[in-house]
């Protein structure tokens, strides 16, 4: 695999993101909604419970801070997506496919441009979301709560691995569909476990400790690892060139 026409690729894509309004908008929204909105509901949390327990906050706040799990797998389903469909409609995909690169290399361009983006939205997101949540909850719990091993492994582990995941997803699903809207729609399908994780934790169903976020990095480890392979062996550009309408 050569880098040089990997990074091609890759920077290709981000000059196109650039001009996409519907892509910058989702990086917009989700930094208001989860990085601003989560902090400012935990403070309502605090002015309405009057100071609750200190007992009570951690639970919700890593709850919350799961989001950017969620975050980083919800990013990359409109630039992964796009980065096949949307080429394809614009009849800019021939050429790239018709180019003397290979198939690994193509693959990896694609998901080096929606990686990037993606992940770098989600650790901006975190550093404001972990700066307020500091700034209102020191009060009723006399210390800081963030950085702790919590987010660091969540930020360094399960968002990266989450967000590999929903590229490989995307990238397959987008291969054998030829609408952008419909390839986003099934993409969607991925964050429903995230979200089941999500919802179990805010009921205090499951405990987000260390040992349960390193468990659920392994599994998607093990996943990502799979999806690797089967993109790898289905994508095929002769078919993309030759079948797609």
């Amino acid at each position: 695999m050569r880098l040089s026409k990997v990074w091609t690729i890759a920077s290709k894509d981000f000059k196109t993101y650039k001009k996409k309004r519907s892509i910058l908008q989702s990086i917009i929204i989700f930094v208001l909604v989860v990085s601003i909105g989560l902090p400012f509901i935990i403070e309502m949390v605090i002015v309405k419970a009057k100071n609750p327990p200190a007992a009570v906050l951690p639970g919700l706040i890593d709850a919350f801070s799961f989001w950017f799990v969620i975050g980083a797998a919800a990013l990359p389903i409109s630039i992964a997506s796009y980065s096949l469909v949307g080429e394809k409609v614009q009849k800019s995909l021939e050429p790239l496919l018709a180019a003397p690169v290979t198939d690994t290399e193509i693959l990896a361009g694609k998901s080096i441009a929606a990686f990037v983006p993606s992940i770098a939205s989600a650790y901006i997101g975190a550093l404001i979301f972990m700066f307020l949540v500091d700034i209102f909850t020191f009060s009723p719990l006399k210390y800081l709560y963030f950085p702790n091993w919590n987010i660091g492994v969540i930020l360094l582990l399960l968002a990266p691995l989450s967000c590999i995941l929903s590229i490989g997803i995307n990238v397959l699903i987008s291969s054998r569909s030829n609408d952008v809207r419909a390839s986003q729609q099934f993409g969607l399908l991925i964050l429903v476990p995230f979200a089941v994780v999500y919802y179990l934790a805010a009921l205090s169903f499951i405990s987000l400790t260390i040992t349960n976020l390193l468990i659920m990095a392994a599994v998607l480890l093990i996943i990502d690892i799979i999806v690797f392979y089967i993109v790898k062996a289905t994508f095929q550009r002769e078919e993309i060139l030759t079948k797609w309408k």
